[in-house]
């Protein structure tokens, strides 16, 4: 059997389809598989017809199309199938060839995989890849990470086929071991999560505020792309506001207000919880999906809770620019929660992260890409110890410019009962993080009081603990220290 193949790839959906073209146009000799082997063919017969893509039947005549170290790669549902095609593969497979993992897997199922994997002698790749069907086939932001010796092996494909940034830079590069690749995926799809919430409260407050029409919101959506807030997904809202239907009418105003998710926001949150890191505003995101879900609830309670009669009598010209700079300012705090949380995830799992690196992998092909992360790449260029977005010196500029109408937009919002928990989370943390002294003074207080949990001093060294008998009834014997 002739060994022609530079990379297998397993999973013909939309995302496998265009990145085996997307690899065929960069000059890769690619064999195409799937569990249902006619869709091979009838790849081969449309999509693939005159390409020097190749197809198999079976996984043994694909590994036998594949030029040493044997490359396969997977873009399948995550979870049990992923391991399902591993186990079907690695038989046909020798030391030193390559598993690369392309799904939005969870990293604990990589960090599992790439050990299992690496006692056969078979290196791991988990790859995040970012970009949807138009980043596939024209070039994705791409976010691999497992064993280190397959980086060289697949970096002159994976940086041939992403997307590339302004500058010409690749947006894949090394992230880490294990399943850094696919926890930097994770934290992608949780800022996500928080820059489309955030994008949906500035529309529900120029909807219900201001009366905006899809047309004025198309024009105002066009306006805020030439700004700071120039993004992917700002262009598409813009694009989505000026679509019409058959009838002549706003599209967007005839979907059902319930949204879908499929779990990597809900991961951020759950890996934000695990390692005591605030990003409240992905947070925030899940949860408003889940109470558009509530559809029927919602109805129902409509016609029973009432809310204020309030009605805007502001200037619409200056409100309008409020919101941008509220969303601006939230957007900033959204990002600077989730590079904490890969501060925080790459100390405990023993991660070398390149901050600035991972921003340029989102400058370009994925859904968060913006002119914006040009910014924060400049920033952990300048100071690659920097603990938080927030104190480098650009984006303090940019909150101090926005921060009257950050506040000014979330009391409006108060005022007039139109729900932005987005919005208003980011401006709570902003003011927690600020803030020298909280009252959480009290809350350990409570804790010693009914737990004997202790508590440190203002007065007394970090480290030493005490615990008071605060009712004269109790022992003195405490029960634990605190973690923080």
């Amino acid at each position: 059997m002739s060994q022609e193949a530079d990379i297998a790839l397993i999973g013909l959906a939309v995302m496998g389809q265009n990145l085996i073209l997307n690899m065929n146009d960069k000059g890769f000799t690619v064999c195409a598989y799937n569990r249902t082997t006619s869709k091979v063919d009838t790849f081969l017969e449309n999509e693939a017809k005159g390409t020097n893509i190749v197809g198999a039947h079976s996984i043994e005549e694909m590994v036998g199309k594949l030029k040493r170290p044997r490359k396969v790669m997977m873009l399948v549902k995550a979870g049990e199938v992923v391991d399902s095609f591993i186990e079907q593969v690695v038989p046909h497979l020798e030391p030193g060839d390559i598993i690369i993992d392309g799904g939005n897997s969870l990293y604990t199922d990589s960090n599992r995989r790439a050990k299992s994997l690496a006692e056969k002698g078979i290196l791991f790749v988990g790859t995040g890849v970012s970009g949807g069907e138009e980043g596939a086939r024209h070039g994705p932001s791409m976010m691999p990470g497992g064993h280190p010796e397959a980086w060289e092996h697949v970096k002159e494909i994976f940086q041939a086929t992403c997307a590339k940034a302004p500058d010409g830079s690749p947006c894949c590069d090394w992230v880490g071991e294990d399943g850094a690749g696919h926890y930097v995926k994770m934290v992608h799809n949780g800022i996500e999560y928080g820059d489309m919430q955030l994008i949906c409260e500035a529309y529900h407050l120029l909807k219900d505020a201001l009366g905006f029409n899809a047309d004025q919101l198309h024009e105002t959506y066009t306006a805020w792309n030439e700004t700071e807030l120039d993004s992917y997904l700002i262009e598409i809202t813009r694009d989505i506001f000026g679509y019409r239907d058959e009838e002549g009418d706003a599209l967007v105003e005839k979907i059902l207000d319930t949204a879908g998710q499929k779990g990597t926001g809900k991961w951020t949150g759950i890996s934000s919880l695990e390692l005591g890191v605030p990003v409240t505003l992905i947070g925030e995101a899940v949860f408003s999906r889940c109470l558009s879900a509530l559809k029927e609830e919602r109805v129902e309670a409509e016609k029973i809770l009432q809310g204020p009669d309030a009605k805007f009598d502001g200037d619409p010209t200056t409100f309008v620019e409020d919101v941008r700079k509220a969303l601006l300012a939230s957007k900033i705090v959204s990002y600077a929660q989730g590079f904490m949380l890969l501060r925080e995830a790459a100390k405990d799992f023993e991660w070398n992260l390149n901050y600035g690196g991972i921003a340029i992998m989102w400058r370009g092909g994925c859904i968060i890409r913006s002119a914006f992360l040009g910014k924060i790449k400049e920033a952990f260029d300048k100071n690659p110890e920097l603990n938080n977005l927030l104190l480098d010196d650009y984006f303090k500029s940019v909150i101090d410019d926005c921060q009257a109408s950050w506040r000014k937009v979330i009391a409006t919002a108060a005022q007039l009962g139109i729900p932005v928990p987005a919005f208003a989370t980011a401006l709570s943390f902003y003011d927690g993080y600020r803030s020298g002294r909280l009252p959480a003074n009290l809350l350990q207080a409570q804790r010693d009081y009914f737990g004997a949990h202790t508590y440190e001093r203002l007065d007394r060294p970090r480290g030493e603990f005490f615990h008071t008998n605060w009712t004269g009834r109790g022992g003195d014997v405490s029960s634990s220290t605190y973690n923080v």
